[in-house]
Formats: structure tokens, C-alpha cells, sequence
């Protein structure tokens, strides 16, 4: 063959490529490579441990006996497929969890053969998805997990409390509702606080939760010390969890609320000058810890407390793992059933709580089962409320204050007279000083009213902004009815 027959290398990489390869692009511009036939997507600039398509290229060229190319022709082909993939329709990739076509949801196992479970209005079964379906992505963050049983009649769910710690079954019932959640790509779920003394289990109990979904491969990690690290480790999974948790700045409360209702973080792209580049991210989020100290208004809305207490018999971690590596099939079967169980009931939506998604599935949990999962679910985020209180002096003393107005009585004046009145009101008779972070402005006690809207008003006291001619105010409202007591619960 003379030299004027021979194709160059980049041209015989392409075209090997474009047979054995589905190049496509995402809405932020990320060219993905999906082996013919096959779920897993990789992004073709990937230079990752967990594999990459350039990796994938060089050993089917070598292993198809066409031979071995050097870097110069695999950039300058991988070049041109990316810019032909740029033209493609978008489609987009999933971690762990994805919808699917006629209201079904997909679960990836994390095989190597691309088995997932699909979910589906009348059950759950195993097979590969479509490509056209479902792409997924997977990262050194996505274990495998186990096939599900089929059949369990529930048991899973029993065996998987009796190694837990948790203090009663309402408690059972709210980490049964977030497991459910976590299975839904499209609904929002709370994030749960394992809570109790030391040596509860809190963080083995974290443990056996994020590994339904996760597989055994993950583990509980450390909150980052900054927002980047955070969001880096977010988006690489499905289920987030952080352990030992002693402390919660202003930052990082930020951050798990955007993590549990989904936020968008943009970057400039490496080595450009213009360009950015978007990571879109709403995770399970699960955290662990004895006291985090002062919960902010918020981010009590976006929690979801669970309560274990120390067991009266110990076992070795050898053993209570090896039990739960042997049960955990059985575990992942019945939670699919749960699933397609709860999906079929039907509920009200609850519009009075701010994760209605999520309490609108402990009301179909409850339909299907029986429970008392959204009355269990209502007394948590009162016990959380009670916590935002415990720990912030300025509502401590608007509720003094609003326990002398009678029913019905509405109090309006200006931020500045409201600082005035509050001060004094705190400052007593004894002239005690004013605690750190005490308002030093109306304009800050009216943010920080703002703040605490939702929590003053669980305690059945209205604040309101609004204008006259003259100024603006704030009026507190004390409703002319006593709300009714909600159900407790133990927590």
C-alpha cells in the first residue's frame, strides 16, 4: 500500500470510536463517550482513577489488533469527536438515581454489566437500561450494591431496625419515609440528624442507611472546611453523609440547605478566561452527632431528627457488620417494595409544612401502612423549633413580650422602636448586658425577624412588614385562636 492510501492515525481512531461508541453532549457542554449497548457514560476529557474513554480507546485498539497509537493521534482524534458531539442533541447523566420513561425510576447497582433496578408504577426488576433511557455517570464514590431479593414480605425492613439503636417506631418509620425519598430523583427530602448520647451507634446506624443506597464500599466523612469541598464531594455521589458533627457555622448551614433544595454553583472553567463552568446539585444529605449547638431558622425546616439510645447488649463491629453484608440483599428487596408500595397510595398533601414533598410521602406511608409517620414527622420539626428558640435570645424575647398581648391584638412600630423596646425589655431593670449578636440596628432586627418568621409563627405569633405614608413597620399579631397542640412523639 503506498503512503498516499495510508489513513492517518487520527483518522483510523475516529472512525474505530464512532463504531464502538455513543458521543453526546449535556446541557452544560460535557461530551460523554456510552459504549454501544452499555449505561455508563464517561466524559471524554476524564483523567480519572475510576477510568477514563481515552483508557477505553487505547485497550480496544490494542485488544482488536489494530494497534497502538501514541498521544499525539488519540488528542487530535478525541478533538474532532468532541467537536462532532457538540452538534448532537443533549441528554442528561445520572449518579445513582434517575427517572425513566411512564413514571418509572432506575437505581444503579454500580455492576460492571450495567444492571440497575427499574421501578415501575406496578413493581420493581432487573435489567440494563436503555441508553436513549438512562446514561449513567458513576464516580470512585459509586459502590456496588448487592441484587435485591425479591418476595421479602418486608422482612428486610425488620432485620434492618434490629441492628439500629433507634429509641421507638416512629422513629423507624421517618428513616424508612427519607430511604424512600432517597429513591426518588425528583422529590427533596429532609436531611436526617442521628442524635443520642455517646455510644448510641449514631454513626454505625449512618452507616447501615447511606449503604442501602450507596453499597458497602461508602462511609461517613467529615464536614470540608470550606463550601468548594463540599459541593466537590456532593456532586461525585448520591447520598452525602457527615459525621461527628459539633458545630455548625453560618456558612456550612448555608450550604446544607442549598444541598437538601438544590442550588447551582458556578466556576470559571480551568485554563479559559471567559468561560464558567455550572455544577447543578439537591442530594440526599444524612449527618450525625451528639449537639450541633444553634440551628438556624432554616435549616431546622430542612431536618429531619432521628434518635437512637445506647444498646444494652454490644457486639463486636466484625460481627454486626458480617450480618448486615448477608441481610442487606434482603434489606434492598424490601425497600423496592416499600417503594412501589407507597407510590400506589393515595394521600393529601400536607400545605402547612415547607418539605411538602416529603410530607406528602410520610402521608402515602402512612395510607399504605398505617403509620404515624407524618404526625412523627410534625412533632420532630416542633422539637426543632424548639431548638432554634432554646438557642437564640432575640426570639426568647419576643415571645416574653407577645405572652402579655391579648388575642387577636395586633403591636406595629418601627424597626427602631421595636430594637428600643426589646432591648430594654431584655435588658430588665438590672441593666444586664446585651449578648453577642444582639441587633444593633432596626435594619438588623428586621432581618433577623425575617429569619425567624417561620418559627415564631409555629409558636402562634404572626410577624408582618409593611409601609405608611410616614415609615416602615413591623407588626406582631397575635392570632385571636389557640392553634391546637400537635401530637407529640419521643424523640
Amino acid at each position: 500500500m503506498s503512503e498516499d492510501d495510508k489513513n492517518p492515525a487520527r483518522e483510523v481512531i475516529a472512525e474505530y470510536a464512532q463504531e464502538r461508541f455513543r458521543y453526546f453532549r449535556t446541557a452544560d457542554g460535557t461530551v460523554y463517550a456510552q459504549k454501544n449497548g452499555h449505561p455508563v457514560a464517561r466524559p471524554i476529557r476524564s483523567q480519572g482513577t475510576t477510568g477514563s474513554h481515552r483508557q477505553e480507546l487505547m485497550v480496544g485498539l490494542f485488544k482488536d489488533g489494530i494497534g497502538v497509537f501514541n498521544g499525539t493521534a488519540l488528542k487530535e482524534a478525541l478533538d474532532l469527536i468532541e467537536a462532532l458531539a457538540l452538534t448532537e442533541n443533549t441528554q442528561t447523566v445520572h449518579i445513582r438515581v434517575a427517572p425513566g420513561f411512564d413514571g418509572a425510576t432506575w437505581l444503579d447497582l454500580g455492576r460492571s454489566d450495567g444492571q440497575s433496578v427499574r421501578i415501575h408504577p406496578t413493581g420493581w426488576d432487573i435489567r440494563v437500561p436503555d441508553p436513549r433511557e438512562v446514561c449513567w455517570r458513576r464516580t470512585q464514590l459509586t459502590g456496588e450494591l448487592p441484587l435485591p431479593e425479591k418476595n421479602t414480605d418486608g422482612k428486610g425492613i425488620d432485620l434492618l431496625f434490629r441492628l439500629c439503636n433507634f429509641v421507638n417506631a416512629e422513629t423507624e418509620c421517618l428513616a424508612m419515609a427519607w430511604l424512600v425519598g432517597c429513591l426518588e430523583p425528583s422529590v427533596p427530602v429532609p436531611a436526617p440528624f442521628l442524635t443520642g448520647p455517646q455510644g448510641a451507634g449514631k454513626s454505625t446506624a449512618g452507616r447501615m442507611l447511606i449503604r442501602i443506597i450507596e453499597g458497602m464500599s461508602s462511609d461517613l466523612r467529615r464536614a470540608p472546611k470550606d463550601e468548594d469541598n463540599l459541593i466537590a464531594a456532593v456532586a461525585a455521589g448520591w447520598v452525602t453523609a457527615l459525621d461527628n458533627l459539633s458545630h455548625m457555622t453560618p456558612d456550612l448551614s448555608d450550604a446544607m440547605c442549598c444541598i437538601v433544595t438544590g442550588a447551582e454553583s458556578v466556576k470559571r472553567a480551568l485554563f479559559t478566561d471567559g468561560d464558567v463552568f455550572r455544577a447543578r446539585y439537591r442530594r440526599p444529605l444524612l449527618l450525625t452527632g451528639i449537639d450541633v449547638g444553634v440551628i438556624r431558622p432554616d435549616l431546622a425546616e430542612r431536618l429531619l431528627p432521628l434518635r437512637l439510645e445506647r444498646p444494652k447488649v454490644r457486639r463486636t463491629e466484625a460481627e454486626l457488620w458480617a450480618e448486615y453484608a448477608q441481610v442487606l440483599p434482603i434489606v434492598l428487596g424490601s425497600l423496592l417494595d416499600l417503594t412501589v408500595q407507597i407510590r400506589a397510595a393515595a394521600a393529601e398533601t400536607p400545605t402547612d409544612l415547607r418539605m411538602a414533598d416529603f410530607a406528602h410521602l410520610c402521608a402515602q406511608l402512612d395510607a399504605a401502612m398505617g403509620l404515624g409517620a407524618l404526625s412523627a414527622y410534625r412533632a420532630g420539626l416542633d422539637d426543632l423549633n424548639d431548638d432554634v428558640i432554646e438557642g437564640d435570645l432575640l426570639a426568647q424575647t419576643v415571645l416574653q413580650y407577645a405572652a402579655d398581648m391579648q388575642p387577636g391584638e395586633q403591636q406595629r412600630m418601627t424597626s427602631a422602636e421595636w430594637l428600643h423596646l426589646l432591648t430594654r425589655l431584655y435588658s430588665g431593670e438590672d441593666c444586664r448586658p446585651l449578648p453577642k449578636g444582639w441587633p444593633t440596628t432596626g435594619k438588623v432586627l428586621s432581618d433577623r425577624l425575617k429569619r425567624l418568621q417561620p418559627t415564631l409563627a409555629a409558636r402562634g405569633l404572626n410577624v408582618d412588614w409593611g409601609r405608611t405614608r410616614e415609615a416602615r413597620y413591623i407588626e406582631l399579631t397575635e392570632p385571636t385562636g389557640t392553634p391546637e397542640p400537635q401530637q407529640e412523639a419521643a424523640f
